[in-house]
Order: C-alpha cells, then structure tokens, then sequence
C-alpha cells in the first residue's frame, strides 16, 4: 500500500539516492547528506506540537511503499519563505510612457528584483520515482499537500505559492541566465542553484543590481523564456491550475520560471475536503471511490488514497487495511475529499 507520512532520519538512503534521481533541477533536494540531515530534523520539528507556533516550518512528505519498505517519491509544504533568508523574485510589470512632441505612447515591460513572497507558504519538491508512475500517483503526491494545509490551518499563512523550473535547452543551458544572470555573479548556471540551495541567498542581495532590467533590452532568446515552465513542470503546472493557482508575473531571477499562488482557503481540495468519523465495513472493495484521506494527527501524521464509501448517516465508510495504514481507531475523525470515481461496468471512469 502507498502512504504519506513526514520523513524520518531512517529514510536518508532513499532520500539522497532520490536526489540523484532527480538531477540538478531541483534546488530543494540536493545531493547532500548534511542538508537532508537538517531538512529531515526541521520538517520533524514542524510535524510536532512544539512547531506548531514557528514562524518558519518545513513539512516535507515522502511516499512510502509498504510493501517495498521504501520511499519512491517526495512531497513538501514551506511556510514563512523570506523570513529566516531572503526570498528574492522577479516581478514582470509594465510601464508606459508618452511623448506629447512625437505624439506617441510606447509600453515597456521591466523586471524589478522583489521580496513579495515573504511569509507566504511555498509548495514543492515533488517528485515520485519513475518506477512508481503510473495514473494518479502523481496527483496524490501534488494534491496530499492540500488535505495537510485543511487540517493545519493555523500552521500555514493566507498566500500559497509555487516555484516552477525554468525552460532549458536540452544541454541544460538557460538563456535568461546566460544573457542577464551570468553577467552579475559570473559563474556558472548550476553552480549558482546549488549556491542558494545550501549557501543561502545573500551573495543574489550583494551582487543582483536593485534597478528594473527593460525586458526590451534583453535579445529575443532570453525574452521568450521569461515565464516558460521547462518541460517537466508541464504536468505539475496543470494540476497547480486546477487547484485555482495563477500566474500573477512573478518569475525565478535565475532562469525565468514561473510562480503561481493562490489563496489557502481558496484551494480546491481545501474547500472540498470534509472531516468526519470513519467506520470499518469489510464490504468496502477496490470497486468503491477512491478518497484521499489523513488521519488528522500532527505528531503521527498518515495519509493515503484508498476506496471508501458514504453511509447514509454521513459516516465514512473504509476497510480495516486503509485504518491501519492511517493507524486509525474505530470511532475516529479523518478528513477526506473525492479523488475518484469508481470504474464503471464498462471499465470506463465515470470521472476524471
């Protein structure tokens, strides 16, 4: 079976053997023993009643496959980005100026190196090994996120936002760090990710010039890339989208990648996620609907997705196998919300 659950120091192997997997892509999972040591003993602080007030947090998920005794993909929450080190973004605004003289009015659109993301709560470092794709798994891993942001509110603040990777050509080259970046830090595109993703992000403070950069300035090929995803973060960028997130003009000062964000309280699966009590039926099957389900517990936080049924009374019925993975209780409360629909006789689902 598949369950959500916070890291633990015994997934270190799996874990550094995932960052690998990924690649350079991903500066919240670098291949370093010493940053997931810290990572794992923040997001521990976090799943507990004595993190409940940080300003700060990390709630970083890996899915767990029982059956395997092994971690085949990660999923994580950051609260209070830019309160501990700087958050630093690029806002794309327009500015118009007119001439009376030649009787004309040009648009010019600028990049202004920003911090309005401080306090917010990011979504990220989602990935799930390629062994372990396959229909709907990824969605989980994206979607688990919301059910955590529903039962913990008070952990999370109002804005939720999303970095997205940047385009790349196919030698991992990025244009807009070629053509603006490289010219301010003079090293290499990488070496700069891994910079801020262990060092911090106060060499960006010493030496990103804080004037506007006209976009009109740039040559064609860095331009395009300004809010292009690269071509992996397509998928996770459609399903941002579903959840209600937008792109309001913010974009990564190295590689042009996107952010979206959106209200917490506005996130779909948070508006459609439901806390009642659960009871065990053995007559649920693999034939029902499937849930997302946690268990609701911040210090032996559980979720997963498995088949479940309404009763009448309002109760949630599941099988004794889904309650012992969320380590559940007769009688207790879970949050669930609707994943999706059981497949008709036909084979078919009757929703998506």
């Amino acid at each position: 079976m598949l369950i959500i659950r916070p890291c633990q120091s015994s997934d270190l192997e799996d874990l550094m053997a995932m960052s690998q997997a990924v690649g350079k892509g991903m500066t919240s999972m670098p291949a370093d023993e010493a940053a997931w040591r810290e990572k794992i003993a923040a997001s521990r602080r976090s799943f507990s009643e004595k993190g409940a007030h940080d300003a700060v947090g990390t709630y970083f998920m890996v899915l767990e496959d029982t059956e395997a005794g092994k971690v085949v993909g990660t999923t994580a929450l950051y609260t209070g980005i830019g309160l501990n080190r700087p958050f630093y973004s690029y806002k794309l605004s327009t500015l118009v100026s007119s001439s009376s003289c030649l009787e004309t009015t040009r648009k010019t659109e600028v990049l202004s190196m920003v911090n309005d993301y401080t306090g917010a709560t990011e979504v990220g470092s989602l990935f799930l090994l390629p062994e372990a794709r396959r229909p709907g798994i990824g969605q989980l891993l994206s979607r688990c996120r919301y059910l955590t942001l529903a039962d913990f509110p008070e952990h999370f603040g109002d804005t939720v936002m999303a970095e997205l990777r940047g385009w790349q050509d196919e030698k991992g080259r990025s244009p807009l760090w070629d053509y603006l970046g490289s010219k301010f830090f003079g090293i290499e595109f990488q070496d700069a990710v891994t910079t801020a993703a262990l060092k911090g992000t106060q060499f960006i403070s010493d030496l990103m010039p804080k004037y506007p950069i006209y976009v009109d300035l740039l040559p064609d090929e860095a331009r395009a890339v300004i809010g292009k995803p690269h071509e992996s973060s397509a998928p996770a960028l459609h399903m941002l989208k579903k959840e209600g997130f937008r792109f309001t003009g913010y974009v990564d000062l190295f590689d042009g990648g996107p952010s979206v964000q959106v209200g917490r309280e506005e996130i779909r699966t948070v508006r459609e996620s439901v806390s009642g009590q659960i009871r065990i039926d053995s007559s649920v099957s693999e034939g029902d609907d499937q849930f997302m389900l946690s268990n609701g517990c911040i210090d032996n936080y559980r979720m997963t997705l498995a088949p479940a049924r309404i009763a009448e009374d309002g109760t949630l019925l599941i099988s004794a196998e889904t309650a012992k993975a969320l380590q559940l209780q007769v009688g207790a409360t879970v949050r669930y919300v609707f994943f999706k629909a059981a497949a008709s006789a036909s084979g078919c689902s009757r929703a998506a």
